[in-house]
């Protein structure tokens, strides 16, 4: 039987990247019940007993910081239907953000249920394979804490809430139905959410005035969450809805993250730093503010969210009905494709710049990594013929890519100081996003080695500490004694997303080792079958 003030494990000789943006050190990092129990630096162990473990674990050449944690995540279903969830483990992520975009699985009812699963098939797969026992966020939470690959936070999220009180109609909520949404909120805050999110480009999130957001923020606010929007356009009027958010925040007092924070499409290409100056001008002013962004220009969503906001009212059933309507199809077809659909952040459809990239059914997979364009060329039809058939047809299913983006706009948005990592990663299709499967490693490689976007403390400081801190955790994103042991060994020299477009589910490289809760998720670069991620409930003002 081992001493008993052996530690559990020590990694030995690592380069230490804490995640506060300090430089690195060289030390002795001892693991014991799940947390960090002792930090022996290189300078003083001369003077002082090396800790000792039952295990040992050399990490010379290795890069020894927090676990990452994906403030924007789409993992819901994920989660609970894939144990291995390899997607976002191989990558170091150890904490996933979930509700995101105002569209999750709860707080939902009998009623609202089908509906949000038909709404959210694109991003998560309908969940015939899901036992959808829980309704409320507390017991998503709770369902969560039987056993998942990495820990979860989640948000509440506004679509939902509104489905849930108002319905899918485009109208202003009554006072009462206000009431009940402001009663849903605290309820889910009090349940262990970290704050709320909204998708005011998708239905039926989008018909809340701000108002009426603005309310639901007061809520958020007084249990010390945060509001997490995808606001109302990242297209042709994104700087006014940045600034719309931003002034929301500073009348609710409700700490705001904006989701995604990109600036899309031709009319924005260079203009990150009105961006930016908007952001620093917010934040001094004395907004409480971040923002996420992922390492890649291309977006990703489902087809049907291009669509006019008015197709959507009433729901997945109505869309489909007016979409077999000669005159309403027609009518979507000149908003997308002439003046701009409010679902398209008002810019006219571009369709060489959308490729599909899954089908729930599999009779339509021919149209998976192709344009709605080169589609439509290939069968000598019009794009509108195309994409009108697969919603249809898939009955609202399909992802897309959208080639939008602008490299300018990614690297300046990153350098900002309110700035953390988010994958946005859609697991969902045969061609998803490579975001979903190298977003941290790609910060790692891409942007700080080759690059030099970020020195190496930055990034990691961007993509651990910074989102715990918005989070509100006191005990991860830094590797500090007492901290939880969640933490990443990674080699700086080979670290890489080896996710593509063409090969999106491709590992990365130069990740050896993941630890949550002081386990082994990743060792020698491969899944172990721990499951030691739990949900993480909001800590207590």
């Amino acid at each position: 039987m081992p001493p008993l003030d052996l530690a559990d494990l020590v990694i030995r000789d690592a380069d230490v990247v804490d995640g506060s943006g300090a430089p690195s050190y060289r030390a002795d990092v001892a693991v014991k019940d799940g947390r960090i129990v002792s930090i022996v630096q290189e300078a003083a162990a001369a003077g002082c007993q090396r800790p000792r473990a039952v295990r040992e674990l050399d990490a010379e050449g290795l890069v020894l910081s927090p676990g990452f944690i994906d403030m924007h995540a789409h993992s819901d279903l994920a989660l609970l239907r894939d144990p291995d969830h390899s997607a976002k483990a191989a990558q170091g992520v150890t904490l996933e953000v979930l509700g995101q975009d105002g569209l999750s699985y709860a707080p939902v009812d009998d009623r609202t249920l089908p509906e949000v699963r038909r709404a959210l098939a694109g991003w998560h797969g309908y969940g015939d394979d899901i036992d959808f026992t829980w309704r409320s966020v507390g017991e998503y939470l709770d369902r969560l804490d039987e056993g998942i690959a990495v820990n979860a936070a989640c948000l509440i999220p506004q679509g939902t809430l509104r489905m849930l009180v108002v319905g899918w109609e485009d109208r202003e909520a009554t006072p009462e139905e206000l009431d009940r949404m402001r009663q849903l909120v605290a309820e889910g805050m009090e349940q262990g959410a970290v704050g709320m999110s909204s998708g005011l480009t998708y239905t039926p999130g989008m018909y809340a005035t701000n108002a009426e957001l603005t309310e639901l923020c007061r809520v958020v606010a007084a249990y010390g969450g945060y509001f997490c929007p995808h606001h109302r356009s990242y297209g042709a009027d994104a700087l006014a809805a940045y600034e719309e958010m931003v002034t929301l925040a500073r009348e609710s007092g409700c700490p705001l993250h904006l989701a995604h924070a990109t600036l899309n499409f031709g009319v924005n290409q260079g203009r990150a730093a009105e961006l930016l100056s908007l952001l620093d001008g917010a934040l001094a002013s004395g907004v409480d503010l971040t923002l996420d962004s992922y390492p890649y220009t291309s977006g990703c969503t489902t087809l049907a969210a291009l669509l006019p906001s008015w197709a959507s009212e009433g729901g997945p059933r109505e869309v489909l009905a007016r979409l077999a309507d000669d005159r309403a199809a027609e009518r979507m077809r000149r908003e997308l494709e002439i003046t701009g659909s409010d679902g398209c952040h008002g810019v006219p459809v571009d369709w060489n710049t959308v490729e599909i990239s899954g089908v729930g059914d599999p009779a339509l997979a021919s149209y998976v990594g192709r344009t709605v364009q080169e589609s439509a060329d290939l069968r000598g039809e019009a794009p509108w013929v195309i994409a009108r058939r697969l919603l249809v047809a898939d009955r609202l299913g399909p992802t897309v890519l959208q080639h939008v983006g602008h490299e300018d706009n990614v690297r300046a948005i990153m350098r900002h100081r309110a700035h953390t990592g988010g994958s946005d990663g859609i697991l969902q299709g045969a061609k998803p996003h490579p975001r979903a499967y190298g977003t941290f490693p790609h910060y790692l490689g891409r942007y700080t080695r080759e690059l030099g976007v970020l020195t190496l403390e930055e990034c990691v400081a961007r993509l651990t500490g910074r989102p715990a801190a918005r989070l509100r955790l006191p005990d991860r994103g830094l590797v500090r004694e007492g901290h939880r042991a969640d933490l990443v060994l990674f080699d700086p020299a080979t670290v890489a997303a080896g996710a593509t477009y063409a090969r999106p589910r491709t590992p990365p490289t130069g990740i050896p080792y993941v630890l949550i809760d002081g386990r082994f998720v990743i060792e020698d670069g491969r899944r172990t079958d721990v499951l030691a991620g739990r949900a993480v409930r909001r800590t207590a003002t």
